[in-house]
This record gives C-alpha cells, structure tokens and sequence, in this order.
C-alpha cells in the first residue's frame, strides 16, 4: 500500500487550520484545540513546518504560528515533504542512485513516470483547493 505518513497527514490538517485563519498567528493550544490534535504533536509539526518555510513562528507571550505564504502558494506536496521528505514510490523513482541492477533494469523508468505523476498530481493541489473542497470541520484530524 502507498500512502502518506500519519504524520504529513496530520500537518495538512494543522496547515488547514491556520489556513482558516490568514494572518492570524495562533498557539499551538490553539491549534491542537481546532484540531483536535495532541499538543505534543502539534508542537512537532508546527516546528518541522517552520523548518520547511511553510509557517512562521512567533516567540513571546504573544507568539504562535501563521502560514508562511498565501494559502493557495502552498500545494499538498510541499506539506508531504516537509515531513516525509522527497515523494516517490521507489528509490530510484526519486532520483536516488547506487541500486546495482540500475544498468539493466526494465521498470525503473516506468517507476520514475508514477512517481512524477503522483508527485505532479500533489503539486497541483494548493492547500487552498483542499480547504474549498472539503466542508470546513471545527473539530477533528482527517483520520
């Protein structure tokens, strides 16, 4: 089976969540409240989010969070990387070299082409389209 980690899953639900609040800067209780997400959780995924540029963090007894850019400059695959790192289904399908049967391989090109067309198919789905596609939720992760 492919899928997404729990986690990357989790960071699109607190992604949509400070979506639902542009320019806002929110705690992480706040978020982990919205969310219905542990705090704990939250904390990491807000920090990891902040790593890949995506939100903004705020120190201070005001401080928080906010989405780094507008809602529809961030697509789905940006969220899947800045916790799973680089999308594709197999090693090579991702540019990794050093397989030994990479000389006489016979699928590899064709992993190569799902793989671009999953990661194409992530890139074009803004965390915007995702909010107007979904009925806003004010509790609840989309597991």
């Amino acid at each position: 089976m492919i899928r997404v980690s729990r986690l990357a899953d989790y960071a699109s639900v607190v992604m949509a969540c400070l979506a639902r609040h542009p320019g806002e800067v929110l705690s992480a209780a706040q978020v982990g409240e919205e969310t219905n997400l542990e705090l704990p959780t939250v904390s990491k995924l807000l920090k990891q989010l902040a790593r890949a540029d995506l939100v903004e963090s705020f120190r201070g007894a005001a401080g928080g969070y906010r989405l780094a850019k507008p809602a529809q400059d961030i697509s789905l695959a940006e969220i899947v990387e800045a916790l799973d790192g680089p999308i594709g289904l197999t090693e090579c399908s991702i540019g990794h070299t050093g397989c030994e049967r990479q000389s006489y391989c016979s699928v590899a090109r064709d992993w190569q082409g799902v793989g671009a067309a999953i990661d194409n198919a992530l890139r074009g789905v803004s965390l915007a389209d995702m909010l107007r596609r979904r009925p806003a939720r004010a509790h609840g992760a989309s597991m």
